[in-house]
């Protein structure tokens, strides 16, 4: 069996950071992210494990860092 953790990981602390939380947070965010991958049975739906595992991310970021940085200049 395939080991996702390490995409997971990559592509939460990319998606965060270009959302314009810090890179701490995102790197907490990833951990969460990893942590319900490897709890979780199934996905919400069918090919949605990265976008669930993304949600509880943000989930988590947002609530450690509730003021993004603006991205738009």
């Amino acid at each position: 069996m395939k080991d996702y953790t390490p995409f997971i990981e990559k592509y939460v602390v990319a998606e965060l950071v270009k959302q314009g939380y810090e890179q701490s947070v995102a790197l907490k965010g990833a951990d969460r992210a990893v942590d319900h991958y490897l709890r979780s049975a199934s996905a919400s739906a069918r090919g949605k494990m990265f976008d669930d595992c993304l949600h509880i991310a943000k989930v988590w970021a947002s609530k450690y860092q509730p003021k993004r940085k603006s991205t738009a200049r």
